[in-house]
């Protein structure tokens, strides 16, 4: 019995590393949203370049676009606008909900990088942002025709996150 003890901590060593193991292997910008083929929330704010044009959820249905989360304050935002700008040139409808943002930088910053948005939503206060589920910005939700969200991804897109990604579930809700 005392031999065994020797031998308990090389098992634990095994077991953890095991779970190590385990976790490096896990795709750390995989998060499981709940609002997964749901529709998007209820929602009714007004837009960053015009304060008088109220939109809601209503107006995201029609054709199959993304939902882009987006803040001045954000690094990584900054690092995806040029893909944002291609992927709107090539003709993908997007909408922007500007997150917890000075509403004076956010027009700032789309007037000097251009604005690849349909038309972008102030989320001064987070709400929408909370009831969508945000971890941080960026992220990156397809809706369907019909205003349903139908992927969601955490991070930056970039081109091989839209070539691999985002363009065959576009294209498969077309």
């Amino acid at each position: 019995m005392s031999r065994f003890k020797l031998f308990i901590p090389l098992i634990v060593f095994a077991v953890l590393a095991g779970f190590f193991w385990k976790g490096l292997s896990l795709d750390p910008t995989h998060m499981p949203s709940a609002l997964l083929d749901k529709p998007v929330p209820t929602f009714s704010l007004v837009t960053v370049n015009d304060p008088q044009k109220q939109v809601s959820q209503e107006d995201l249905k029609g054709r199959v676009s993304l939902l882009n989360v987006w803040a001045t304050w954000c690094i990584s935002c900054r690092q995806e606008h040029p893909f944002l700008l291609d992927i709107a040139e090539k003709g993908t409808p997007i909408y922007g909900v500007n997150y917890k943002d000075d509403v004076e930088m956010a027009r700032k910053w789309l007037k000097d990088l251009e604005d690849p948005y349909q038309f972008s939503i102030v989320d001064a206060d987070g709400r929408l942002g909370i009831d969508l589920g945000v971890f941080g910005a960026p992220e990156t939700y397809i809706v369907d025709k019909t205003g349903v969200i139908r992927y969601k991804h955490v991070g930056v897109v970039t081109d091989k996150v839209w070539q691999e990604t985002l363009q065959p579930i576009v294209q498969s809700l077309q």
